[in-house]
């Protein structure tokens, strides 16, 4: 399902405009989904600038299940989405992949 696409205007605070992509982020409907924009949100908007934000509140307006495959590389993005903000989403979750997960040691 498609979201509606917030009003913005040219002159809105970059922090409010960042307070809303980061609610959006975190609230797409789906856990999974939640975890990878909402993370990925936190960590990047400080570094993204106004250009890359917009490319990316264009991929928040896609499905979740397209963004799925587009990360993950089941299916190339269309060329509208084939962006700098599309490869810093699949470095993002390919890096998370690849950290060491710690496992408790309990004894029994």
């Amino acid at each position: 399902m498609k979201q509606p696409t917030p009003q913005v205007t040219v002159h809105e605070h970059p922090d409010i405009r960042g307070r809303r992509l980061l609610f959006r982020c975190w609230h797409r409907g789906t856990q999974e989904s939640d975890l990878i924009l909402g993370s990925f949100a936190e960590r990047s908007l400080e570094t993204l600038n106004s250009d890359q934000i917009g490319r990316f509140e264009a991929l928040l307006n896609c499905t979740d299940p397209d963004l799925f495959d587009w990360i993950f590389g089941v299916s190339d993005p269309p060329p509208e989405h084939d962006n700098d903000v599309m490869e810093l989403l699949r470095s993002f979750c390919n890096e998370r992949n690849r950290a060491p997960r710690q496992i408790s040691q309990h004894r029994i």
